[in-house]
C-alpha cells in the first residue's frame, strides 16, 4: 500500500531530467510554452534551462507561428553547442545586437539559415565566417547587405562550404562570385538567382573550380548566355539541376548536351513550350526550331 501510494505521489520532475523529461518530452512543446513553463518554478526554470543549453537545432517552424525576441534570447543565450540555426521565423526583427553573441559561442554550427533577414547586416556575416569553420549550409537570399568584404570573408574562413543561397544579393558581382568559386570548391548547391550583375564569368569560375557541382541556379541572371552553360557542361560531370528561367540569352544549343544527360533544366523544350502556348491560345503558332 504504501509503495502505491508513493507512486501516486510521483510529479513531473521526479522523472530523469536528462534520460527522459529532455528528450522525450519537452522536444515536443512549443518553444512559447517552454518559455512559460520556466516561470512556474525554481525547478522547472532549471529544467527548460537544462533542455535549452543542449538544443543542437533551433528551427523557429517547428516551434509555432511566432517567435518573439525574448523566446530566441532564452533559448540560445546559454546554448554553445548548436549545429543548426534557421532565422527565418525571426526575420522580420533579428538584428546583429542578438545574433552576433550566438553565433560567437556556438563553434560547430553547420547549418545557418539568415534568408530574408532584413535587419542584420554584413557585421553579421563576418561573425559568421570567424566562429563557424565547419559551416557547411548557409542561406542568405534576399539579404541586401551581403556585399563583396562579408563574401570575401566567408570564402576565406569557411572553406568546407556546400551550399550557398545568394538569390537576390545584389550588391554581389563577378568578383566577388569568383573569389568564393575559388575558395569552397567543395560547393555542391549554388544559387545566384535574381541577379542581373552575374555574367559568364562568374558561371565559368564556378564551373571550373567546383567540380562537384550538383546544383545551380541562375534564374534570372539576364547576362549570362551559351558559352559560360556549356564551360558548366564541360566541367562538372555531377551536374543534377540547373535553373535558367528568364536567362535569355541562355538557348537549347547550350542545353541539349545537359538534357542528354539527364540533368534536370526549368526551361522547356522550344517545341513543349509551342505546345503549350497552342493550347493556351488556341491556334498554332509559328515554331522556329533553329537552335
Amino acid at each position: 500500500m504504501d509503495e502505491e501510494d508513493e507512486m501516486e505521489t510521483c510529479q513531473l520532475l521526479d522523472l530523469p531530467w536528462e534520460d527522459v523529461l529532455v528528450p522525450h518530452v519537452l522536444c515536443y512543446l512549443p518553444l512559447q510554452h517552454l518559455v512559460r513553463l520556466q516561470r512556474v518554478s525554481k525547478q522547472f526554470h532549471s529544467l527548460i534551462q537544462v533542455y535549452l543549453a543542449n538544443c543542437r537545432t533551433f528551427d523557429p517552424s517547428s516551434t509555432g507561428p511566432v517567435v518573439t525576441k525574448e523566446a530566441f534570447c532564452s533559448m540560445l543565450q546559454a546554448n554553445k553547442v548548436l549545429h543548426s540555426l534557421s532565422l527565418q521565423k525571426c526575420s522580420d526583427w533579428v538584428t546583429d545586437k542578438e545574433l552576433m553573441p550566438v553565433i560567437g559561442q556556438n563553434q560547430h554550427l553547420q547549418r545557418v539559415d539568415m534568408r530574408g533577414c532584413v535587419c542584420l547586416t554584413r557585421h553579421s556575416l563576418v561573425a559568421v565566417s570567424l566562429s563557424c569553420p565547419h559551416l557547411r549550409h548557409l542561406g542568405l537570399a534576399h539579404c541586401e547587405w551581403v556585399d563583396h568584404l562579408s563574401l570575401r570573408s566567408l570564402a576565406d574562413h569557411c572553406g568546407a562550404l556546400q551550399s550557398v543561397e545568394l538569390t537576390a544579393c545584389r550588391q554581389l558581382k563577378d568578383d566577388a562570385i569568383c573569389y568564393l568559386a575559388r575558395k569552397c570548391v567543395k560547393l555542391k548547391s549554388l544559387s545566384l538567382a535574381v541577379n542581373a550583375n552575374i555574367t559568364d564569368e562568374s558561371v565559368e569560375e564556378v564551373a571550373k573550380n567546383c567540380r562537384g557541382l550538383e546544383e545551380l541556379d541562375l534564374t534570372g541572371c539576364l547576362r549570362v548566355r551559351n558559352p559560360s552553360i556549356r564551360t558548366l557542361a564541360e566541367y562538372c560531370p555531377k551536374l543534377q539541376s540547373l535553373r535558367v528561367n528568364h536567362c535569355h540569352n541562355v538557348t537549347e544549343s547550350s542545353l541539349e548536351p545537359l538534357r542528354r544527360r539527364n540533368v534536370t533544366i526549368d526551361v522547356a523544350l522550344p517545341l513543349q513550350r509551342a505546345l503549350v502556348l497552342q493550347d493556351v491560345l488556341g491556334f498554332a503558332p509559328f515554331i522556329n526550331l533553329q537552335i
